[in-house]
């Protein structure tokens, strides 16, 4: 059976509300984490010592094997808010681009990008939702074509940051929080919302919606997506075009009065 193949049939009727679909960004939407390369940028202008960059390579290499754990999450965070502390939103909103120019756009993943891009198409709003910094995570949205995105937020007192956080990291269930907040007041029914990501931390954001898709899984979100016959999306061709084609045939698209202005 060829792809177009798989893909007639009869559609679903257009939904009459937006569908939002969210999509994790480290080892979901790029290789390894983010934070790391926005570190070596900060380092390259002085924002942070040489010895700052070896323990975020460390943790840069071991996250690539293993994936992530919280005492991981809550190192990068700290040293995330340390390295902007002090600076202004236009610098730091400047070290986002270069990050992505020079480090993030070579290790975007394809395979899910082309999926973002296929819920685009339906009409879907597609947001990032990350524990990266929200400049970072804006960059990456806007460059790809994308709705938005939802990240960690820093606190600034007349356009320079404190080091301190606004609110949570978007972490765990907090980014169940926040996408179903998002979801709300963009009038989305969850049920007929989608989520992606690698990580046993985002199981809530996973469980929140309709359609969830787990991507390259740690060990412990493969065995609970296993256990729960969740959609498992792998590095192989064959995973990424059945999944690919599970989202032309079965998302929804958006009618096009329901579909919002980015």
């Amino acid at each position: 059976m060829s792809d177009t193949d798989a893909d007639t049939g009869p559609a679903a009727a257009p939904s009459p509300t937006p569908i939002v679909a969210f999509f994790d960004v480290d080892n979901t939407i790029m290789r390894g984490a983010s934070v790391y390369h926005l570190g070596r940028a900060a380092w390259k202008r002085g924002y942070v010592t040489f010895g700052d960059i070896v323990r975020f390579g460390w943790k840069q290499m071991r996250f690539i094997a293993v994936g992530e754990n919280h005492r991981h999450q809550v190192a990068v965070r700290d040293r995330a808010l340390e390295l902007v502390a002090g600076h202004t939103e236009a610098e730091l909103e400047e070290l986002a681009i270069e990050t992505y120019e020079k480090h993030i756009e070579r290790l975007l993943l394809p395979e899910t990008v082309g999926l973002a891009q296929d819920h685009r198409d339906k009409g879907h709003e597609v947001w990032l939702i990350t524990a990266t910094p929200e400049a970072c995570a804006r960059v990456i949205a806007e460059r790809l074509g994308l709705t938005g995105a939802i990240g960690s937020r820093i606190v600034s007192v007349d356009g320079v940051f404190t080091g301190e956080l606004l609110g949570h990291v978007m972490h765990g269930p907090h980014k169940a929080t926040a996408a179903a907040q998002l979801a709300a007041e963009r009038g989305a029914e969850l049920a007929d919302c989608w989520a992606y990501s690698d990580s046993r931390n985002d199981i809530p954001l996973l469980e929140l919606v309709g359609n969830r898709v787990v991507v390259n899984p740690d060990a412990a979100l493969a065995r609970y997506a296993t256990a729960r016959s969740w959609p498992i999306l792998t590095a192989g061709v064959a995973s990424i075009r059945a999944a690919r084609r599970r989202v032309r045939r079965e998302a929804r698209a958006v009618a096009r009065s329901a579909r919002r202005e980015r």
